[in-house]
């Protein structure tokens, strides 16, 4: 297939054309280009952008999980979201001052007088400075938000696992009497939990054992042995004080 030679206004007209495409050539231009990256960098999905060093964000992620030690999928996701709001936060002064020094490249030619130089660069940048600080808002409250809702969820965590502790703990002594009252059954032995120095008697175990089977079966859980017996003890004494 042969190809028709472009004429002379055709090509002058595609040379204007490339010239059109290849972006900003002025350093205003360029600045206000940039710019653009930069709404991409702080609000977008991707967080690392081009110039972003993958090791060093690496490091900034371990040391967030290090310090604040997330145990469960939400609580890891909450710390990804927490680096990440932060990883953009650290981008915002930088991005200041480099706005600054595009502008003064631009017009110091133009004003000898430093709050001169310095108002005409403001006005000039006025919407991407106030874009950069309602980011920043955006990104610290997130952040904010995210590990308040994660520091929440490790308090509560933290809490069960030292409620489930200490009623291990507190339980301790039925189990070990428990354990050694079977024990005593397969030889067939006696066994009274008060002559090997425990608090309660075999009938308040059993009692317990009846109970703490019910509660099972309808919550799920078992009962706390220590709790019980103060309430079983409570009412047993009902009776004879009235």
């Amino acid at each position: 297939m042969s190809c028709n030679p472009l004429s002379e206004p055709q090509l002058a007209a595609n040379r204007a054309n490339a010239l059109h495409s290849t972006g900003p050539v002025t350093d205003e231009g360029k600045a206000k280009s940039s710019m653009n990256a930069v709404k991409i960098g702080l609000t977008g999905r991707t967080v690392l952008s081009p110039t972003d060093d993958a090791l060093i964000y690496q490091q900034h992620l371990d040391r967030h999980f290090s310090e604040l030690s997330p145990a469960t999928d939400r609580e890891r996701a909450l710390v990804q979201i927490v680096a990440d709001a932060e990883w953009r936060l650290l981008r915002i002064h930088p991005l200041e001052a480099s706005i600054w020094a595009l502008g003064r490249l631009e017009f110091a030619n133009d004003f000898a007088d430093e709050s001169l130089l310095q108002g005409k660069i403001y006005l000039t940048y006025e919407k991407d400075f106030t874009n950069l600080a309602l980011q920043e808002r955006r990104l610290t409250n997130q952040r904010k938000t995210h590990l308040a809702e994660l520091q929440q969820l490790q308090h509560e965590r933290k809490e069960r696992e030292k409620l489930e502790a200490s009623t291990d703990y507190r339980n301790r002594d039925y189990n070990r009497a428990s354990e050694m009252s079977s024990n005593a059954r397969c030889h067939r032995l006696p066994f009274d939990p008060l002559r090997f120095g425990f608090v309660f008697s075999l009938q308040e175990m059993r009692t317990f054992g009846v109970f703490t089977t019910a509660h099972r079966q309808v919550t799920g859980a078992d009962l706390d042995f220590p709790n019980w017996l103060a309430a079983h003890r409570a009412t047993q004494k009902e009776p004879q004080n009235a």
